[in-house]
């Protein structure tokens, strides 16, 4: 993608030119034209409210399903529209029968929202959370998948594992762990947040059993769209975090969840228009071009900072368009944080895991070399000084 047409697709999108963001990874940017269907729809509910909630809804979300099924490659009855990965996954932890002794295995490189969500269900039920500590620097998918299942006991009722990781940016191979899970008679659910628009998610492919994700993130759809995904033979057991009217006799995984009374469903309605905006916009050669700066600003910043990367040299298996950089472990990470802001205008999020700290650096079709330079001056300016 040249230079010309990445100041394009930078104008497609309604972000404040002022501030360098490369966190697109937290919350996403949605471009011009879904944020206007979006707003349409909004409009559409408060032109006839009745009309829209009591008449259409159910029609309008079908519609919406068999769009969202399509990108998926899934049946639409497998999958239901929700605000966020975190709410998907919440009606999972909230239905599953766990039970006295059951074990739901993960990594200690989960989301922090989904732990306590999981650790609250363990103490309500005796289960147990099993985190398996993954060290980094990692090695190879092959390494992790062996060393993930040698923590299987006879006990691990729940596989619960992140498609592509919040704090470390790490694409784990939940594809080959679902397979072996399926052959041992284990329930694998997967935290795929940041995967949708990221890299491809077939979930008829992966063969997974639950399977929740973010729409507002790197698929650029508005805020408040993620979605649920099940296989037909979980759709019995699995209720809602709401009782409400798709709740009656005969109800199925879908109306459970997705009639709950007066609600704005236009981040739901406008997503298929996120999903059209990528396929007009070539985004594979987008996503290819980001991951290219994901991998020079690995590069580059470790080589600034001599600190090593956490994944080796084979870049396309650990991750995609995010990366996670390490820093020097002498630095206060609220203090850079705050000047990288306030002084530089770079938006960008500090963590660490381990006894390493790092930043987490997001690469979106509106950025460039640039911005990836202007990151590294405002690093080596505060971090030096």
């Amino acid at each position: 993608m040249s230079a010309s047409s990445t100041v394009a697709l930078r104008e497609e999108f309604l972000l404040d030119p002022s501030v360098t963001f490369l966190n697109h990874g937290s919350f996403g940017a949605t471009p011009k034209p879904v944020f206007e269907e979006y707003q349409q729809w909004q409009r559409e509910l408060e032109f006839q409210p009745v009309e829209f909630i009591g008449r259409r809804h159910d029609d309008l979300m079908e519609r919406a399903r068999i769009d969202l099924a399509a990108y998926f490659n899934t049946a639409p009855d497998n999958l239901v529209y929700v605000p966020n990965a975190t709410s998907g996954l919440n009606v999972i932890a909230r239905s599953l029968p766990l039970e006295r002794g059951d074990e739901i295995l993960t990594t200690d490189h989960e989301y922090g929202a989904l732990d306590m969500t999981w650790e609250w269900m363990c103490g309500k039920t005796g289960a147990t959370y099993v985190k398996h500590h993954v060290p980094v620097p990692v090695t190879t998918h092959a390494d992790f998948v062996e060393s993930f299942w040698s923590a299987v006991s006879p006990r691990t009722k729940v596989i619960f594992i992140s498609h592509i990781t919040s704090p470390t940016a790490l694409i784990f191979p939940v594809k080959e762990i679902c397979k072996r899970a399926r052959a041992a008679g284990i329930l694998t659910v997967v935290d795929g947040a940041h995967a949708p628009g990221q890299i491809p998610v077939d979930l008829t492919d992966l063969d997974v059993d639950i399977y929740s994700g973010n729409h507002h993130k790197w698929l650029c759809a508005p805020k408040g769209s993620g979605f649920l995904f099940a296989r037909p033979e979980h759709h019995e057991w699995i209720e809602a975090n709401t009782v409400s009217w798709g709740w009656r006799p005969g109800s199925t995984f879908v109306s459970r969840n997705q009639y709950q009374g007066t609600r704005d469903i236009a981040a739901w309605l406008a997503t298929p228009a996120a999903i059209r905006f990528q396929q007009e916009h070539d985004w594979d050669t987008v996503r290819s071009r980001c991951h290219g700066l994901a991998r020079l600003a690995r590069q580059r910043i470790s080589e600034r900072f001599g600190e090593a990367p956490i994944t080796p040299d084979l870049p396309d298996e650990w991750f995609g368009q995010m990366v996670t950089c390490v820093l020097p472990p002498s630095i206060d990470l609220a203090i850079v944080k705050s000047r990288l802001y306030d002084e530089f205008r770079v938006e960008v999020p500090f963590g660490g895991l381990f006894g390493l700290k790092w930043v987490r650096v997001s690469f979106q079709g509106y950025n460039d070399e640039a911005d990836l330079d202007r990151l590294i001056e405002a690093l080596s300016a505060v971090i030096e000084n």
